[in-house]
């Protein structure tokens, strides 16, 4: 199967053979320098303050997710949450299930904020902001830096999912005042699922040891003082921890962060241009170049997806819920190429011949 969804990716000859190995055993020296450099190269890759610190907890990105919620807000906080798609209103669900006062900023599919939209909640008493800066569901990349502006002029503690955009676009987390990002290995990492990656702000750090969060497994300070040796607090997802630390190495042989940013928005534009004659309609306004959202004009985004996966192998990714009909994306991370890119468009201009698309 040629592999266009945006996670889990394609994975390098790299990360295959390392997940072909035996798992070695991890309370050792040996696996705690494995960790300590994935702490200060995913530092390096976003951009961090030197005593920024990382968290690698073994779940989805949704974990993360919920980390960020229980040990950084607590009753007293009142936090603004941008819901654009399915990964906005994820947020909304946490902050409910914790009784965190939020408010939700809803979006218009495909659409990004707007800073008329964002001042409206100025100087209202806001604690908190937390956003996906790629909106997954419909491929909206947000304006990160307008977002940052006003949590600066509001002194609002910034949580920014990058689950999808990290390696993909540019992010610069000192730079933007971010105070938690979030990541996960089966997007541009292009390692298996199984481990997300929080990366914290020292002012992130000071304010988990205030919190004090209710939690056990998710809880960042255990987390934090395992860190220090390199280790976690419980077994993690040893194997795929070893393919990250392959992956960052490579990544920073290649010419660092901004070569792969390079390589993926050229992977994007390249797909976007070969498709410009097609019935398919772009449905950002504002795109990553993680993904492609994608609305075909004759047809339903769900039966595409079928098609191409049964008759064609190819996986492109689907939507659920309202959006099942309505659009497909197709990602770019991962160990695409070029000529990936010719075959799915060869595939999608067969449907149009016979009446598919």
């Amino acid at each position: 199967m040629l592999n266009f969804t945006v996670g889990p990716v394609k994975s390098d000859e790299v990360v295959l053979k390392i997940g072909r190995e035996q798992v070695p055993y991890f309370r050792t020296d040996e696996f705690s320098k494995l960790m300590l450099e994935n702490e200060s190269l995913m530092k390096k890759f976003a951009k961090a303050s030197c005593d920024s610190r990382v968290v690698f907890i073994t779940g989805s990105g949704t974990a993360s997710m919920e980390a960020s919620v229980i040990n950084f807000f607590n009753e007293n906080d009142k936090v603004l949450i941008i819901n654009g798609g399915s990964f906005g209103e994820r947020f909304v669900e946490i902050c409910n299930c914790y009784s965190i006062k939020n408010t939700e900023i809803k979006l218009e599919r495909g659409h990004d904020i707007t800073e008329e939209e964002l001042y409206k909640y100025a100087n209202l008493g806001y604690t908190g902001l937390l956003v996906n800066v790629h909106e997954t569901s419909t491929g909206v990349h947000y304006n990160i830096d307008m977002i940052s502006k006003f949590c600066k002029e509001n002194n609002l503690f910034l949580v920014v999912d990058a689950v999808s955009s990290f390696l993909a676009d540019e992010f610069n987390m000192e730079a933007l005042g971010v105070d938690i990002m979030i990541t996960g290995s089966q997007k541009a990492l292009a390692c298996p699922p199984g481990i997300s990656i929080m990366v914290l702000s020292p002012r992130a750090i000071k304010k988990a040891e205030v919190v004090n969060a209710r939690c056990y497994y998710l809880n960042i300070n255990n987390a934090l003082k395992n860190g220090k040796r390199g280790q976690t607090p419980f077994t993690p997802a040893v194997g795929t921890l070893i393919q990250i630390n392959a992956r960052l190495h490579e990544i920073e042989a290649n010419g660092g962060v901004e070569s792969e940013t390079k390589r993926i928005h050229e992977l994007a534009l390249d797909f976007r241009n070969k498709i410009k004659d097609l019935p398919l309609e772009i449905v950002s306004n504002s795109m990553s170049n993680a993904v492609t959202p994608l609305h075909p004009l004759n047809a339903k985004a769900g039966d595409i997806f079928e098609i191409l996966k049964n008759e064609y192998q190819i996986w492109v990714c689907p939507n659920g819920g309202a959006m099942r009909d309505e659009i497909f994306r197709v990602g770019h991370i991962g160990a695409l190429t070029k000529e990936d890119n010719t075959t799915l468009v060869n595939a999608l201009n067969d449907l149009v011949k016979r009446g598919l698309l």
